[in-house]
């Protein structure tokens, strides 16, 4: 039993080696000043981030912004600008960032305090000579590094709470996610690259005694920071919401690029955490990102009011189409990922789709479902029908190829869609003005009067005018092709009947070439009215 005198004097060393680790954790072993004076880094990683997101986050965002309920299947979108993705990009980033993020970190970034390494040298000896070697290493855990933590603010996270709790942004508003991601994304890598460098220059440094301790020093510090990486994507592995897809992917990627050169920088039982951790949490965004991709497809299946598309949009482009085709562009860039998450999955496992095992057959999945979802809509025979499902066949196959997954989904693909646009058009057609024409027909086949031929036609022609000058049809290619095809159906037989029948003078309204120029107004929509106007 040791003595009171022993007690005292080890009482004594514990207060003095309690007091030293507070003055280790109070040492300025990291520099950070460069990065905020001749290189401006942090305060350019927060003008890009407000500019990109936009004050009260108001930026184009990378979502698949939806309106109304997503369990009503309800959508609600205004322009086609909402589903662009965001045009900034790293690429296009200020070069103050893009040296770091795109690049390496320079070599005349000193990030290392030189006063503070005889301190650490003093410190060190100190502790082998009391024995408090494995306190000291204990006191690694919670020692401050101002690069990684100037880093690490661009996050903007309430760090107290962060670390006492798991956080889940899977309530997110999309404008807050958007942020997260874009900061998330920016901080990893930012991270990443200084670790290398903060190794490399701490392992050219000398320590004296502290070089015993240098890498549980180092490895202490980026396992912190790299731990509350993990933690934040973490938060995100819960979604199951299709809208976050892209933020997810995004976080995988990320992940996924930067873990080969993190993984280096550890060894021993740090190196088994951190080697452990990466894969688990890049499986769970893979999990979430198949549940998202199925919630995708379902919600494209069904995602359309139950009101007539007929009644509530007319024959023009389908809200729905349009989110769908958005949706695709969107994730096109990530393709790659895409193919080996959804691979990897099995087929439909955690709420993913049936039979999707790459983009491709997502992409075929989503086109297949909007395609029964808008024909079951809009039921029937009507020429209208026809013509709103020759719209959205044509918005399809043209956002497909500007996407480049037309390529992806093979030429059969393309020329069943084709043919199918083509049917739709001659049907349109048929059912729309082939009454028109058999109007004239009936003074042949009937025996009636030519007169009375002509003025049933003329009837029949401004009813079908009217009722096709203010439908739009979007597409140029589209709209030149059924003009023509109308054309050729109607003109023809109209100044064939005009010479048949040379005698009926003042009932003649218009020439062949006047009816041949009012055709040419058909489908311009809204447009229609202004030129009238």
């Amino acid at each position: 039993m040791a003595s009171p005198a022993r007690r005292r004097m080890d009482g004594a060393l514990g207060v003095a080696m309690s007091r030293l680790m507070d003055e280790f954790l109070l040492l300025r072993v990291w520099d950070a000043s460069q990065l905020e004076g001749r290189h401006g880094l942090h305060a350019a990683a927060e003008r890009l981030l407000s500019v990109s997101i936009g004050p009260g986050g108001s930026g184009v965002c990378l979502a698949f912004p939806t309106g109304g309920s997503t369990s009503t299947g309800e959508l609600s979108v205004n322009t086609t600008g909402e589903l662009r993705a965001s045009s900034t990009s790293l690429s296009s980033w200020p070069d103050v960032l893009g040296v770091f993020v795109d690049g390496e970190f320079s070599e005349d970034l000193d990030l290392i305090c030189p006063a503070s390494l005889p301190v650490l040298h003093e410190i060190a000896l100190r502790v082998i000579r009391a024995g408090y070697t494995n306190e000291l290493l204990q006191t690694f855990a919670k020692a401050p590094c101002d690069v990684v933590d100037r880093f690490l603010s661009i996050l903007q996270l309430d760090w107290p709470f962060f670390a006492a709790n798991r956080v889940d942004f899977e309530d997110a508003e999309w404008w807050t996610a958007d942020d997260m991601v874009k900061r998330w994304t920016l901080a990893t890598k930012l991270v990443g690259k200084a670790l290398v460098v903060m190794q490399r220059q701490l392992q050219a440094q000398k320590c004296g005694a502290f070089d015993s301790f240098k890498d549980d020093y180092f490895m202490a510090i980026a396992k912190q920071a790299i731990l509350v990486l993990l933690k934040f994507a973490d938060g995100f592995t819960s979604t199951r919401s299709p809208e976050k897809l892209i933020y997810v992917l995004e976080l995988y990627e990320t992940l996924s690029n930067s873990a080969p050169s993190l993984l280096p920088l550890f060894t021993g039982h740090h190196a088994e955490l951190i080697s452990r951790q990466v894969p688990l949490v890049l499986a769970k965004l893979a999990r979430a990102s198949r549940a998202a991709a199925g919630g995708l497809v379902a919600m494209i299946r069904t995602g359309c009011s139950q009101q007539a598309a007929s009644e509530a949009l007319g024959v023009g482009v389908h809200p729905l189409a349009r989110h769908a085709m958005a949706c695709v562009e969107l994730l096109a860039p990530h393709r790659s990922t895409m193919d080996l998450i959804l691979a990897n999955g099995g087929g439909a496992p955690d709420g993913g789709a049936e039979g999707v095992t790459s983009f491709g057959s997502l992409v075929s999945e989503l086109v297949a479902g909007l395609e029964r979802n808008l024909e079951e809509k809009y039921a029937g025979g009507s020429p209208w029908r026809h013509l709103f499902l020759a719209n959205n066949v044509g918005f399809v196959l043209s956002r497909a190829a500007d996407a480049g997954v037309a390529s992806l989904l093979g030429d059969e693909w393309v020329a069943r869609r084709r043919s199918r646009l083509e049917q739709h058009a001659v049907c349109y057609v048929r059912a729309s003005w082939g009454p028109v024409v058999a109007c004239l027909e009936t003074a042949a086949v009937g025996g009636g009067k030519p007169a009375r031929a002509l003025a049933k036609f003329n009837a029949a022609f401004e009813k079908a005018h009217a009722g096709n000058v203010c439908s739009e049809v979007p597409d140029p290619a589209l709209r030149a092709a059924l003009r023509k095809a109308v054309s050729e159906m109607v003109v023809p037989a109209y100044s064939a009947f005009l010479q048949k029948h040379p005698r009926l003078g003042k009932s003649v309204r218009c020439t062949a070439d006047d009816l041949a120029e009012s055709l040419s107004e058909l489908f311009e929509g809204d447009a229609s009215d202004v030129k009238k106007s």
